[in-house]
């Protein structure tokens, strides 16, 4: 017998999407993604500051090598960065086309260092020291900003950062692009139960939705070679993130202009690695997969695209003495996209030369370039938006430009 609690839970477990509009995007439509890495990455292992002795000396058994001291060793980004040897054929080749950019000692004023306040800190986008409203993440507001709709999360469950007025799908899109799909007999019988009721409409447009996601993704020619995604509560690992990536680039050229994924895996406590081990085989997954979706958009609607790359916070400077590192402040931010501006380094935004002194309570990336203001002056440009629809956005923060695009 077929319950509608099984119904619903198989309905939710692939899509939600009350009050949906079907409508069609356009080619050259300005397109924002934002990929959470969900564990606070080391972003002192992603964006190497080869300049620091001192960086060196606190990492003694898993620091990145210099550039041109072996196949092992950081990529040369200007005289004092470079990038994980780990992103070699993925990233590398879009920082060499001007299409990927770094902000060193990025994030939030959020001091918990718990990875589940400072996300939802982060994704709510209000400011620190007030009541914090649950049902008003900044995704949601700036898809109120840009008319309600063409938004989509990329997840089993809507993240709190897209709560709130507008009406956002989201989907998981890890598993078989036909299990988007539901027969024509079970639609029959949803659509018995819910006749008449309230919510008919919501439930019969959740349906129809699938159902075209369904047909978008298999009508794709996938790339070879690609597995099924993997992961834990909310969030896939970044070992499935190829294939995502993928439906997601079918997904927002075709419709969408607003996105959400989140990638989980990032806490590393134990046994990071340096160059090789396991946190380098996380930045080599999630590198793929962000160069699959720059490859699948293809280069006009890529050109549109900017895609944001953050985490709830950083990791300590210092490695532990489980050859890992423990929760830290500020982070690295990346941002890539195909109409970025053009720049003589890409690491942007302010910065300093680490040292004891200058690292936060003697321990971690200071914040220098708060993420609120950072997308703000982003956004400006991007979407147009005025100061008055930041401030609805980002009640209390000041646009940082950093002339990105």
């Amino acid at each position: 017998m077929l319950h509608r609690r099984h119904l619903l839970q198989g309905l939710a477990a692939g899509l939600a999407l009350p009050g949906t509009r079907l409508i069609a995007g356009t080619p050259d439509q300005p397109r924002f993604l934002l990929v959470f890495l969900r564990g606070g990455y080391d972003a002192a292992h992603l964006l190497v500051p080869t300049a620091s002795s001192f960086y060196y000396e606190q990492r003694p058994r898993i620091a990145i090598a210099r550039p041109g001291s072996g196949p092992e060793a950081a990529l040369a980004l200007d005289a004092d960065w470079g990038l994980h040897p780990a992103l070699r054929d993925s990233i590398q080749p879009l920082v060499s086309k001007g299409q990927a950019v770094f902000i060193p000692f990025a994030g939030t004023d959020d001091l918990s260092r718990s990875h589940f306040e400072t996300q939802d800190s982060i994704e709510l986008g209000q400011p620190l020291g007030g009541s914090r409203d649950y049902r008003s993440g900044f995704l949601n507001r700036l898809a109120v900003e840009l008319g309600g709709r063409d938004a989509i999360a990329f997840t089993d469950q809507l993240p709190a950062t897209f709560r709130g007025e507008a009406r956002i799908a989201n989907a998981a899109l890890r598993d078989n692009a036909r299990a988007a799909a539901v027969d024509g007999k079970t639609r029959a019988l949803l659509a018995g139960m819910y006749q008449e009721q309230p919510l008919a409409a919501p439930v019969q447009q959740g349906l129809a939705l699938r159902e075209e996601l369904a047909r978008e993704l298999a009508s794709e020619k996938m790339k070879p070679g690609m597995g099924d995604a993997t992961g834990g509560r909310n969030a896939i690992n970044a070992r499935g993130f190829e294939l995502e990536a993928r439906r997601i680039a079918t997904l927002m050229r075709g419709r969408y202009r607003l996105g959400f994924v989140d990638i989980g895996g990032w806490d590393t406590h134990v046994n990071q690695g340096g160059a090789s081990g396991n946190l380098a085989t996380r930045f080599e997954e999630l590198g793929r997969g962000l160069a699959a979706l720059a490859d699948e958009l293809g280069p006009q609607a890529w050109r549109q695209t900017t895609v944001m790359v953050i985490s709830e916070f950083g990791r300590t400077f210092r490695e532990n003495g489980n050859r890992g590192t423990d929760h830290g402040h500020g982070s690295v931010y990346w941002l890539l996209g195909g109409g970025l501006a053009a720049r003589r380094s890409p690491v942007a935004g302010e910065q300093l030369a680490l040292n004891a002194s200058t690292l936060f309570q003697n321990r971690d990336y200071p914040v220098l370039s708060d993420y609120r203001a950072l997308l703000g002056g982003l956004w400006q440009r991007q979407f147009g938006l005025s100061d008055a629809a930041l401030a609805r956005v980002f009640p209390g923060a000041r646009p940082q430009d950093l002339a990105l695009l």
